[in-house]
């Protein structure tokens, strides 16, 4: 369930927050009672046998006590007759996805993804994709299509038993209308007129109880007339709107008559202008899930106020006729609190129309799309979904877990490279006594991936200069500095030892090359190159054969942990050096690698090719993230 939505006249939790430096560890400790944790292997992301939550254990005593056993489906969404005439459900249990298509997914909907289509997976359930979309006004075909491309980008699927799952809430709006019907003759629903504001005002406090709409008593026939007349247009916009009677005393504001259907004049994405009136979330999601025969309606804590008229409203309907036992279930887990990162819909939206960034898929967006171009993969997102788990505890959840997700899953996949990023050039000044033949190319060999010598080596050229990192070299060395400065020994990576020189300046003193000469028999891999023990090793790229690039280095959106929380504007505490450019060299192996493939920079981190700008003779590489957390320092 979306749970950026809110629900009229919701009664808002307060519960107590605190902000948690998790690690894996820490992560087990805390949840002690409610997760059971055993460390996985750090390269899964499947996740059935390694976790255990509330969830879990719920699916397993329902299953157990047969609870679902001769539960009929028709192999398609309908009532409770149509159910109950049809074969028996393959599925042993049925979850839901059911975003509202007004913006683009984000990583928190990456947890409710892995957890539904993960229960279905693990448990030889079905796990439906349902488009909530039930509000005219916010909704699109763009963010339609966004959705399912993010959600089979992650690797997951709404096939089963020769059946598509995907289903939209706006194809249920006639269901919803009868059910809207039969409680109206139940003297179970009438259409009042009073305002929005009196509604509001006679709704009552958390103390006192409502006072009943003047409209309450209206004769069923009355309200099932003035019902079809709202239908058919024959009312303005907040004139009517038809609710639930259930107990303006009820100690939960949400069970006070709440509104079930209003008057809305606009375009649906879906159904056009076919329908005027539109049901009220609250109204609408129970019977959606009825529809579909959901047996477990996994949601966020928010939405557990809510519970008591979810159960109210289904077991009306199922009296009524129109749906049969077992009926749906409502559970709530803790919605994902990720530090440094924003969720609220809204204020994605405005980053993105305010032009704070650069689209949805920007690569430092919480989107999928931004995490997608940003270098993460599905297997690192299930992972960081894994390790964070479910529970009923609303905590906060370090940034760090999601970087150290996406390393352990490219660490052992990701083909290794060098680039350089702050590049200085060193002149190797002895090249000619080396190389008497007149050479200008000395062949290397470098492995694809250290660990794994089945993906093959990448051969690349030394030249007499190359291209180093600036600080890489220091004229007078700091203490404790191993690498470049007059008199040190260092080895160019996969190449010769050499010894610092010294180094050129300009006319303002700054440093424009350094200086080096190649020590004799140093090569790496030829007998003899160990002979002379090196602390310091120099990543470089050939000036003649580097290939220029253009490398984009994204950080963390904000620098506040919770910037958005306590009322704080968000906009403030933006981070000016999330975005950083720098035009530069990458080794010549790189010329033509596709868009979307990532690789471990040697000592930098890992990056990917962009999806959107990288093209041949124009290289584009994202840092997804560095190789350790320099965050936590």
């Amino acid at each position: 369930m979306n749970g950026n939505r809110a629900f009229p006249s919701s009664t808002v939790r307060h519960e107590a927050r605190q902000t948690v430096e998790w690690t894996f560890a820490t992560f087990c400790r805390n949840v002690s009672g409610t997760n059971q944790v055993s460390t996985p292997d750090k390269n899964t992301a499947s996740g059935a046998a390694q976790t255990t939550n509330f969830l879990r254990n719920i699916i397993d005593a329902d299953l157990a006590a047969d609870k679902f056993v001769g539960r009929g489906w028709a192999g398609q969404p309908g009532e409770g007759s149509l159910h109950d005439a049809g074969s028996a459900d393959p599925a042993r249990i049925r979850t839901r996805f059911p975003p509202e298509p007004n913006g683009y997914l984000h990583v928190g909907h990456a947890k409710s993804i892995c957890l539904n289509f993960g229960l279905a997976r693990d448990y030889a359930g079905v796990c439906h994709m349902r488009f909530d979309d039930t509000n005219p006004e916010k909704e699109d075909t763009e963010y339609v299509n966004s959705i399912i491309d993010a959600i089979q980008w992650m690797g997951f699927s709404w096939d089963a038993n020769n059946t598509t799952h995907l289903y939209y809430a706006s194809n249920y709006f006639d269901h919803m209308f009868h059910a809207a019907e039969l409680l109206i003759e139940r003297g179970l629903a009438y259409v009042d007129q009073q305002t929005a504001e009196e509604m509001r005002a006679n709704r009552g406090t958390l103390t006192e109880a409502g006072k009943e709409s003047p409209w309450r008593n209206r004769t069923v026939e009355e309200n099932l007339r003035l019902f079809h007349e709202m239908r058919d247009g024959k009312h303005a916009e907040g004139t009517l709107v038809l609710r639930a009677k259930v107990d303006m005393a009820s100690p939960n504001i949400n069970m006070r008559d709440p509104a079930i259907y209003r008057i809305r004049f606009a375009e649906h994405h879906n159904t056009g202008n076919k329908w005027c009136v539109y049901p009220m979330y609250t109204f609408a999601h129970p019977i959606e899930d009825a529809l579909e025969r959901i047996t477990h309606s996994i949601c966020t804590l928010e939405f557990e106020d809510q519970r008591p008229f979810y159960d109210w409203l289904l077991a009306q309907l199922r009296d009524a006729g129109m749906f049969s036992d077992p009926l749906p279930h409502q559970y709530e887990f803790a919605r994902l609190n990720l530090t440094y990162v924003i969720t609220s819909k809204r204020k994605l939206m405005q980053l993105v129309t305010e032009k704070h960034v650069d689209g949805w898929d920007d690569p430092r967006m919480p989107t999928i799309v931004g995490l997608r171009r940003r270098g993460y993969t599905p297997t690192a997102i299930q992972l960081f979904c894994e390790r964070i788990g479910v529970s009923k505890g609303d905590t906060w959840i370090d940034y760090a877990i999601l970087e150290n997700a996406l390393r352990d899953d490219r660490d052992d996949k990701a083909e290794r490279a060098m680039a350089v990023l702050n590049p200085v050039k060193l002149k190797l000044t002895n090249w000619a006594e080396i190389f008497p033949n007149g050479e200008q190319a000395d062949r290397c060999l470098a492995p694809r991936h250290p660990h794994h010598e089945e993906m093959g080596t990448r051969e690349f050229n030394l030249t007499p200069e190359v291209w180093i990192e600036r600080e890489d070299f220091q004229e007078v060395p700091e203490k404790g500095y191993r690498r470049l400065y007059p008199g040190n020994l260092v080895r160019l990576k996969y190449g010769f030892i050499i010894k610092c020189s010294g180094c050129e300046k300009d006319a303002e003193g700054n440093i424009t090359a350094v200086l080096a000469e190649i020590l004799p028999d140093s090569k790496s891999g030829t007998p003899g190159s160990d002979a002379i023990k090196v602390k310091g090793v120099v990543s470089w790229v050939s000036v003649p054969e580097g290939i220029p690039a253009e490398i984009r280095l994204y950080d963390r959106l904000f620098m506040n942990p919770q910037p958005d929380a306590g009322g704080r504007n968000f906009l403030e505490s933006i981070n000016p050096n999330a975005k950083k450019i720098v035009q530069t060299w990458v080794e010549p192996t790189l010329g033509n690698v596709a868009a979307g493939v990532s690789f471990q920079f040697e000592r930098h981190g890992y990056f990917v090719t962009d999806l959107k700008d990288h093209a041949a003779g124009r290289l584009v590489f994202n840092r997804t993230t560095t190789l350790k957390d320099s965050w936590g320092k």
